[in-house]
C-alpha cells in the first residue's frame, strides 16, 4: 500500500462506531438493543418484530432511523436521545491511533450516522477528543443517512470539503460508494476484506494503517 496514493489527500474523514473503536468493544450492541426497545416501544410490536423491522429499515433505507422517518413519520430527536443512551465505559484511550490521526496532514473530520453529542463522547472515552476540525452527525446531512449521496454532499459542502482531495475511512462498505463516485480515496475499516470496485483499500488496523501512510 504506498504511501503516494494518499500524497494528495487533504481532508481524512473517520466514520465513527466500528471505525475509530474495534468492534470486539461492542458498543454499538448496546445501540441495537436500544434501538430495539424504541421500536417496540413507539410501535406497540414485541421483540422479534422489532428486531425484524430494525434490520429491514437498516437494510433498505440505510439507517434504523432512516426507515422509522419514512414509514413511521417519528421525531429523530427523540430517538437520537434515546438509542445513544449507553454505557461508554467499555471504551478506552488509544494513545497510538490519537498520535497517528493527529499526524495526518490537513483537515481531520469525523461523520456518524448517529448524532454529533454521541460522537464526542464516543471521542472522548477513546482519548481523542480535540483532535478533529469538526465533527458532524446525522442532524447536519437533514437526518438524511449514509450511504446517500445526497447526505455526503450536504455534509461536505457545510464543511467545504472538497473530496477529490479527501479520503473517507469506514467500516460500512456501503458508506464507500458514494465518497468513491465523488472522487474521494477509500478505505474499508474491517476484519475481514471486501472485493469491491468502490473500495481502494482495506485495513483491520486503522492506527497500523495511517502510520504507513508516514513511510
Amino acid at each position: 500500500m504506498p504511501a503516494e496514493h494518499f500524497s494528495h489527500v487533504e481532508a481524512w474523514v473517520f466514520d465513527l462506531d466500528n471505525t475509530l473503536y474495534p468492534p470486539e468493544m461492542r458498543l454499538f450492541d448496546q445501540i441495537e438493543t436500544r434501538m430495539t426497545q424504541y421500536v417496540m416501544d413507539t410501535l406497540g410490536v414485541d421483540q422479534p418484530e422489532a428486531n425484524r423491522l430494525r434490520k429491514h429499515y437498516w437494510a433498505e433505507y440505510g439507517t434504523t432511523l432512516a426507515g422509522l422517518m419514512s414509514v413511521h413519520d417519528i421525531d429523530p430527536l427523540p430517538y437520537l436521545v434515546a438509542v445513544h443512551d449507553i454505557d461508554f465505559t467499555v471504551l478506552a484511550p488509544d494513545p497510538e491511533l490519537r498520535d497517528q490521526i493527529a499526524a495526518l496532514p490537513g483537515r481531520r473530520i469525523v461523520y456518524t450516522n448517529g448524532s454529533a453529542d454521541y460522537a464526542q463522547r464516543v471521542l472522548a472515552g477513546r482519548g481523542l477528543s480535540g483532535l478533529f476540525d469538526a465533527v458532524y452527525g446525522v442532524e447536519d446531512a437533514g437526518f438524511r443517512p449514509k450511504p446517500e449521496a445526497a447526505a455526503f454532499e450536504r455534509v461536505f459542502a457545510r464543511d467545504g470539503l472538497a473530496p477529490r482531495v479527501a479520503a473517507m475511512f469506514e467500516d460500512d462498505p456501503r458508506n464507500l460508494a458514494a465518497p468513491h463516485a465523488m472522487g474521494m480515496r477509500t478505505v474499508h475499516v474491517a476484519p475481514e476484506p471486501l472485493e469491491a470496485a468502490h473500495i481502494h483499500h482495506h485495513t483491520d488496523d486503522l492506527g497500523g494503517f495511517l502510520a504507513r501512510l508516514r513511510v
